[in-house]
């Protein structure tokens, strides 16, 4: 079959017109507030494939009428088209910032890491915090929120290849890591003690209610807020600063800038920022 998106002339799998990939992109804002650039048609083409192939239909013409009369299958299609791109200690500046930031206010209690993916930036908080007070037992609650329902359950697992920790020191490895055996060797898993701390929960930044606890003392949305357009950007900013306590910090991704929400937060350091104004 021969697609209409990207070139024409190339041979697809499945047909892909340009309707299909504007009927994908509104979809995915309605459900998600994300707002896809015109130059992800290939990318859509390429992770939905697999649910055509999965559900054996023939265009995706037929898979979006199969996304509209069966609500089970809005899960895959987020799970699909949304970006999990981590590391443990990803942007590692942040750390050693948070960890400051808890040894001058020692009555925090609770860190939001609002897009967990598989679990390394959660478990990067949670290595922090445990080094921070020399123990697995601490008073801060850490909860991790991811819209996919695939990448929590890898987070909740706490497995991974092991080569994802070359970049942790020895220390942090034994302490932190078990190493598999037998049918499991060549992956680690995080120790009980530290999977523990973290609590996983389902939640999508655009819908109504947020089944989260505040006040919150330090949130992480890291590289996350670019996946929307302004608009959508401010409402979530404000909604998540109403919640912060007011001497907390909100820690953001090295492509995101809030110069335009100088209501909401102001620019403390390198992409951390702390809340303007609060309801909590």
């Amino acid at each position: 079959m021969v697609s209409n998106i990207g070139g024409g002339a190339a041979k697809q799998e499945f047909a892909f017109s340009q309707s299909d990939f504007q009927q994908v992109k509104g979809i995915l804002y309605k459900k998600t507030g994300i707002q896809l650039a015109d130059s992800k048609d290939s990318m859509v083409y390429s992770r939905l494939a697999r649910r055509l192939r999965a559900l054996k239909l023939p265009h995706f013409a037929a898979y979006l009428q199969y996304l509209a009369t069966h609500e089970n299958e809005e899960q895959h299609f987020i799970n699909a088209l949304t970006t999990n791109l981590t590391s443990f200690f990803r942007e590692s500046h942040h750390f050693p910032v948070l960890k400051r930031y808890l040894q001058e206010m020692p009555n925090s209690r609770r860190i939001w890491c609002a897009a967990s993916s598989t679990g390394e930036e959660p478990y990067s908080i949670a290595m922090t915090v445990a080094e921070m007070y020399g123990r697995f037992d601490v008073p801060i609650e850490i909860i991790a929120s991811d819209i996919d329902s695939k990448v929590l359950q890898t987070a909740r697992d706490g497995i991974y290849p092991i080569e994802r920790i070359e970049g942790l020191s020895l220390e942090q490895k034994k302490r932190f890591f078990q190493k598999g055996t037998g049918s499991n060797a060549g992956k680690v898993r995080v120790v009980p003690e530290l999977a523990k701390m973290v609590s996983f929960t389902q939640l999508n930044l655009t819908a109504k209610e947020w089944q989260i606890s505040s006040p919150i003392d330090v949130i992480f949305c890291r590289n996350v807020m670019i996946y929307f357009d302004k608009e959508t950007q401010i409402r979530i900013l404000e909604r998540m600063v109403s919640m912060m306590s007011k001497k907390g910090i909100y820690v953001a991704g090295h492509s995101e800038n809030f110069a335009a929400a100088e209501h909401v937060v102001k620019l403390l350091g390198k992409t951390v920022y702390k809340p303007v104004k609060r309801s909590v």
